[in-house]
C-alpha cells in the first residue's frame, strides 16, 4: 500500500516503459507523501475491465492511505498524468489518472496492518524490535 494500477490499450507500453512509470510513480508518491518507497506498489495491465479506459490511452487508479489532503490527492494525479504523457510516449488528453482513499487499518503490508500516514518511522522501529526479539 499504496497500490497503483496501471491500464494501458493492448501493445501501449513496453517494458521499458513500464519501469519508467513503475519509478516515476513511486518517486512521485513518496515525494508528496514522504512515505518510503518500499510501500509504494504498482502493477500493469492491458486492457483490464476493472479500470475502465474509456476514451483514453493509460489510466491510472492509485489507493493511498487515507489522511492525506486534497491539494497532495490532486498533485499525485496530475503528476502520474504527466509521467503517463512522458514515459507512455501518449498525447496528453489520453492519460488519466484518479486517487482514491483506504484507511491504513484495513491494509497489511509485509504481514502487519499498515501504520497512519506520518508513523512510519515508529511503526519501522516496531517491526525492526519485533526481528530482533525472534533472533531474525
Amino acid at each position: 500500500m499504496p497500490l497503483y494500477i496501471c491500464n494501458s490499450s493492448r501493445g501501449t507500453l513496453d517494458a521499458v516503459a513500464k519501469e519508467r512509470i513503475a519509478n516515476a510513480i513511486t518517486d512521485i508518491h513518496c515525494s508528496v507523501t514522504g512515505a518510503p518507497a518500499s510501500f509504494v506498489h504498482a502493477v500493469f495491465f492491458e486492457e483490464a475491465p476493472h479500470i475502465p479506459l474509456g476514451d483514453k490511452t493509460l489510466a491510472v487508479r492509485g489507493t493511498i492511505r487515507k489522511g492525506r489532503s486534497d491539494a497532495q490527492k490532486q498533485k499525485i494525479a496530475d503528476a502520474i498524468r504527466s509521467a503517463l504523457v512522458e514515459h507512455g510516449d501518449v498525447a496528453t488528453g489520453q492519460a488519466d489518472a484518479h486517487i482514491q482513499e483506504t484507511p491504513a487499518s484495513w491494509v497489511l503490508e509485509g504481514g502487519e496492518i499498515m501504520p497512519e500516514p506520518g508513523e512510519e518511522a515508529e511503526w519501522f522501529a516496531a517491526q525492526e524490535a519485533r526481528r530482533k526479539a525472534q533472533g531474525v
